[in-house]
């Protein structure tokens, strides 16, 4: 078994199970999630969604938001003076172009106010079960580390391990790879002494 191929199955082994710690129970729902959570915890938006689900529950809703008063649900998620309006514009053209249902494709999704290519990605692969791989800071500061991917530019990171990691994995492997760097591979003093993949990791191997 290649080099590669060896890291994969070890952190299948390792996190195979693990899921999205964002709380969501539909398209909808993860949608708005996700755009909350750039620049904040999960935890953080667990939190401010479990009230916001119930003051907005559909595109309906979020459409013909008040910004102050969505601002204010948001508050602690950070960015949110932008996140309201982007929620909201969101909410708007889900209605206006897509009959309020969460459209499943890249393009489609990303003509949304406020969702990227990630959060596309994420929507696309747990929302709808579409291959895709999300790109988000640990999986691209992890995929650097471990040598699958040589750039800062998540997009290219996001080609170079799909290269690498077979399609029916992607999405599964995209959660291995945040989990391990929530856990081990951390942007500050990883802990390789306890990484399961120490002894096939370039950037372990040259300290």
């Amino acid at each position: 078994m290649d080099k590669n191929k060896e890291i994969i199955e070890r952190l299948r082994k390792e996190y195979g199970g693990v899921e999205s710690a964002l709380n969501y129970e539909s398209p909808y729902e993860l949608l708005v999630a996700t755009i909350l959570a750039a620049q904040c915890t999960d935890a953080r938006v667990n939190i401010v969604t479990k009230e916001l689900f119930k003051k907005y529950p559909s595109p309906k809703e979020l459409a013909e938001a008040d910004l102050k008063e969505l601002e204010e649900y948001i508050k602690t998620c950070g960015l949110y003076k932008n996140k309201a309006k982007n929620l909201i514009a969101c909410g708007q053209r889900l209605m206006s172009e897509f009959g309020g249902v969460v459209p499943h494709t890249e393009e489609e999704l990303t003509s949304l106010a406020g969702v990227g290519r990630k959060t596309a990605n994420v929507v696309l692969a747990f929302a709808f079960g579409l291959p895709a791989f999300p790109v988000d800071t640990h999986v691209k500061r992890v995929s650097n580390r471990i040598g699958f991917a040589h750039s800062d530019d998540p997009n290219k990171v996001e080609e170079e391990d799909k290269k690498i990691i077979r399609k029916e994995d992607w999405s599964q492997a995209h959660h291995w790879l945040i989990w391990h760097g929530r856990r081990v591979c951390k942007a500050q003093r990883p802990l390789c002494e306890s990484c399961c993949i120490s002894d096939l990791c370039p950037y372990n191997n040259k300290k």
